[in-house]
């Protein structure tokens, strides 16, 4: 394990700081130098870790944690999801999927159909994809004006610190892949039947705009990383590292809440089962 916490961790997002998502890496050895095998058991213990701690969030019944994913097409949301939740016991977690939104979605407010997907105590909520695109797709795609849009930063802080003064735990992660990769990875949905698909058209206009997303992405982590709901920016062109990254956030994360498993009112040691 490695011995940041996670307010000095290399890749999480100082509030009010400026950063070019392109100059951050998207490959690292740094934080875990190990292997491919060795990163692989490394992650194992991760999942054992997740795993009885996400037992005491749901027994004890008394935090929420809500974790963020966004990412550019292919950037590995949907697998970050499986591998690393994936110990969780299901009565406590869900995952929300964020897509276009609905013709009754956008009869109300932008902020409507999220709020109702947060989760309540004892629960994991991960959101695929989230609010965040009512700033970056709305901005990078012009569907509009910037006077709309960018009042959101404010909107989207006051709501994300009005659920942690409620009770909830925020993570949000920027999964950050490489030009490079994401032509690679479309390439290999065109190229093995089985991805075939997992392809979209449209995803082909977003990767034309990619300096356009990236422009938008930066001022979100600028503007919306805060000691309540910080941005980590990670390396996600390796799969299996990404997966190491990401699991040890979500690890440290519960174990900060300090939590315990609820006291019974009866002693296990005078009652028999027969």
């Amino acid at each position: 394990m490695n011995s940041h916490s996670l307010s000095d961790h290399p890749f999480r997002i100082p509030h009010g700081k400026q950063v070019s998502v392109e100059e951050l890496p998207t490959r690292d050895d740094s934080l875990f130098p190990v292997s491919k095998k060795e990163g692989k058991k490394l992650f194992a213990k991760l999942e054992e870790e997740i795993d009885e701690l996400q037992t005491r969030l749901y027994a004890e019944g008394k935090h929420r944690l809500l974790v963020i994913f966004q990412a550019m097409d292919t950037g590995g949301k949907d697998g970050t999801i499986r591998s690393v939740f994936n110990p969780m016991d299901p009565q406590g977690i869900r995952v929300a999927s964020f897509k276009r939104p609905s013709s009754k979605e956008l009869a109300h407010d932008y902020l409507w159909r999220v709020h109702s997907e947060v989760p309540g105590d004892g629960e994991t909520v991960i959101f695929n994809r989230s609010h965040y695109e009512d700033i970056v797709a709305v901005r990078v795609r012009e569907i509009f004006p910037e006077s709309r849009w960018r009042k959101r930063y404010d909107h989207i802080v006051n709501f994300e610190q009005m659920l942690a003064d409620e009770g909830t735990t925020i993570v949000k992660i920027f999964l950050n892949i490489s030009h490079d990769e994401q032509k690679e990875r479309l390439q290999a949905r065109l190229d093995e039947p089985d991805k075939n698909w997992k392809f979209n058209l449209g995803d082909l206009d977003d990767r034309a705009l990619w300096p356009k997303f990236m422009t938008a992405y930066n001022e979100v982590f600028e503007r919306t990383s805060t000691e309540a709901a910080p941005w980590y920016v990670i390396p996600a062109d390796r799969k299996w590292y990404r997966n190491i990254v990401v699991a040890d956030i979500i690890a440290k994360t519960l174990k900060n809440l300090e939590m315990k498993y609820p006291p019974v009112d009866f002693d296990p040691d005078s009652i028999t089962i027969k």
